[in-house]
């Protein structure tokens, strides 16, 4: 079959469609699962939590940063599925002699399709990733964004204060729904609570992961500061690219509803 390159330009030769996969990154194994690739797929990470029973069916191989490298041999994989900015690259090159790697790098709509198709090169699930990809684009044309772009600060971690940066699949997201995120930086930058609550966002959403943020901090952070506007908001819809995205406009124009509401 052709060699395709990888989104961080390795070039990925295999000799036939793979038949032994393992996915080290949660949202595209939930993609795998979406694609029909069950009997293809031999390993995961403890992260990937969808589908639920492949937790007991799939050999776990690890975390996202690091893995069981005698598991993964002896699962004698002929594709490996990893992702830039979840995996560790002193791994991935450690993986790499063990079976081709394909590296996605995905921070927006456009490169979280590209790695949609690449995936299907190598697997061969061609039929149902373009009813996928064809449902995504649609019901993204559907998000009804509100007439007045909103001020938004995206927080995903707690002590320190993390944000998502202006580079990210998450901001992209959130331009999607007509928001504006105040964050410029880039990456995942510490900012103290008390210099964004400063910068006055409209709201601060205080996503489910990967912090698990509860009803509780929204409590405790009104306490400290009362004039902020606080939503808890589902981290998956807003981070993981794939198949989740089918589920994610749905999502957004409840959101943006909820917003109207208030």
């Amino acid at each position: 079959m052709p060699a395709i390159q990888d989104q961080i330009g390795n070039l990925i030769e295999l000799d036939s469609k793979s038949e032994r996969i393992i996915s080290l990154v949660p949202s595209i194994t939930e993609y795998l699962d979406d694609l029909g690739l069950d009997d293809k797929v031999v390993g995961i990470t403890k992260f990937c939590v969808h589908p639920s029973k492949w937790r007991k069916e799939k050999e776990i191989i690890g975390g996202t940063k690091q893995q069981h490298l005698d598991k993964i041999r002896d699962l004698k994989p002929d594709l490996i599925i990893a992702s830039k900015e979840e995996n560790v690259k002193h791994y991935v090159e450690k993986l790499s002699k063990i079976c081709p790697v394909y590296v996605s790098d995905v921070s927006d709509f456009d490169s979280a399709i590209k790695m949609m198709t690449d995936i299907v090169e190598l697997t061969g699930k061609t039929t149902k990733a373009e009813e996928i990809i064809s449902s995504i684009r649609q019901r993204f044309d559907l998000i009804k964004s509100p007439s007045k772009k909103l001020k938004i600060s995206y927080c995903i971690w707690k002590e320190p204060w993390m944000w998502a940066g202006a580079d990210t699949f998450i901001s992209q997201m959130l331009s999607h729904c007509g928001f504006i995120n105040i964050i410029q930086k880039d990456r995942y930058p510490e900012i103290e609570m008390s210099k964004i609550v400063k910068d006055n966002p409209d709201y601060i959403f205080l996503s489910s992961e990967p912090f698990p943020f509860q009803e509780k901090h929204i409590k405790e952070l009104k306490e400290e500061f009362p004039n902020a506007n606080f939503i808890i908001v589902d981290g998956e819809m807003f981070s993981w690219y794939g198949s989740r995205m089918l589920k994610a406009p749905q999502y957004f124009n409840s959101l943006l509803n909820q917003i109207k509401a208030e």
